[in-house]
């Protein structure tokens, strides 16, 4: 009998979808660094570039359960290569576009579907097949890598843009993806079966149940289940308020919106990066709390708290040199703390091995909101010259969400079902 690994190999499985993760949010979070540079060179209007991060940001959700489906037929690690790979060739392809079709088409499309592929769907797939225990803490730390991509990145892509221009940026995401993919290859795994390990925090090697059947067809009979259940619109409609008021809003058009109050765009992509911080600290300990306590009473506060931080938000650029800091470690917080408790809610409704197919098809809302928002508040602000009317009403609507959680649950358990 070999001897046990003194590192679990989930270990090393969770770190490298940390980082693929963190590649991907930032990745996906770049157009928003774009916006002014493609306005000044191709005087594009602020509506118009937000369609393609609408489009993407859709996307983004929309590929998530699908691609759960495809994790299941044909594997992780071909997956996240190939969705790599697309996203390297979208960005270098970047540097010739002149017209704004093709910024739709390389940022909205190829980046959406190939970020989409690589989203909070690959790291809950990746926690309910390694992990037994403490399920919520490691979500939760995947979790964090979407603010910890753009702590890494914005800051970066904002001297690359303002020192050599928004081309140079553009090639570094290129590489960066270029680079990640074999890596993906190499060092990921599919089951902890697969090295005759047990799960972290199991005693017995479990032979998971193979998905034989097409990814395409599982995948809309899990969406037609969820559909017949008041949770899955419960959790649906939570989380479309939540991505409308995070990426849609605040990832999307709080660069523009601090440019509108004459605050340069590094030292506003620093105000995301300091969100990303307290982020990765405030989404790491919802993950603890959810192990612990009420998902639905966590998602209440974390909801509430957010609106009223929204509603604050344009008092806050009246005195920024205070507001906005102030803004940003309260925001930071409670930025996607959500994720964690939702995907508990998801997993204890639908069964572990429906869990990341139906939390896809959840994060689709969460994707959906984002992606509305993201092009009405550009609208917004296009015909009102402000976005104050876009960041109170998401505050108004993050209160709703705080009310609509605390219904989730109140009914039992859909039985887990085996994909055909």
């Amino acid at each position: 009998m070999s001897p046990k690994p003194r590192l679990h190999y989930a270990y090393i499985v969770a770190a490298l979808a940390f980082v693929l993760l963190i590649a991907a949010a930032g990745v996906r979070s770049s157009p928003t660094m774009l916006i002014q540079p493609l306005q000044r060179e191709f005087h594009w209007t602020t509506a118009t570039i937000s369609a393609a991060i609408a489009l993407n940001l859709l996307l983004f959700g929309l590929i998530g359960p699908f691609a759960a489906g495809v994790f299941e037929r044909f594997g992780l690690r071909r997956t996240i290569a190939g969705a790599l790979a697309l996203m390297a060739v979208a960005a270098a392809g970047s540097i010739f576009m002149t017209q704004s079709w093709e910024f739709l088409l390389l940022w909205g499309a190829m980046v959406g579907v190939g970020a989409g592929s690589i989203s909070l769907v690959a790291g809950a797939t990746i926690v309910n097949r390694w992990f037994e225990t403490n399920r919520g803490t490691v979500m939760g730390i995947l979790t964090a890598s979407n603010a910890t991509g753009q702590l890494i990145f914005l800051p970066l892509f904002g001297l690359l843009i303002t020192r050599a221009g928004w081309r140079a940026e553009v090639l570094f995401i290129a590489a960066v993806c270029a680079i990640l993919a074999p890596l993906a290859l190499l060092i990921l795994r599919e089951h902890p079966s697969d090295m005759n390990l047990a799960m972290l925090g199991a005693t017995a090697v479990v032979q998971p149940a193979r998905s034989t059947g097409n990814p395409f067809v599982n995948t809309i009979v899990a969406l037609r289940d969820g559909l017949r259940t008041r949770d899955f619109w419960l959790l649906g409609g939570s989380f479309f308020i939540c991505g409308a008021s995070t990426n849609g809003l605040i990832g999307t058009h709080l660069v523009p919106a601090c440019g509108d109050h004459g605050i340069p765009e590094v030292q506003a992509a620093g105000l995301l990066a300091a969100m990303g911080v307290f982020d990765l600290i405030g989404t790491t300990a919802s993950g603890w709390l959810s192990d612990r306590y009420s998902a639905r009473w966590l998602l209440f506060w974390y909801y509430g708290l957010r609106g009223l931080s929204l509603i604050y938000l344009p008092q806050a650029f009246g005195i920024a040199s205070i507001g906005l800091p102030i803004f940003a470690v309260f925001y930071g917080l409670d930025w996607i703390a959500t994720v964690p408790p939702t995907l508990k809610l998801t997993t204890n409704r639908f069964g572990r091995l429906r869990a990341p197919m139906m939390f896809g098809w959840i994060f689709t809302g969460h994707q959906l909101g984002a992606s509305i928002i993201a092009f009405v508040a550009g609208v917004i602000r296009t015909n009102s010259g402000s976005y104050d009317t876009a960041f109170i009403s998401s505050g108004i609507l993050c209160i709703i969400a705080a009310v609509m959680v605390l219904f989730i649950g109140r009914t039992a358990p859909v039985p887990a079902a085996v994909p055909a």
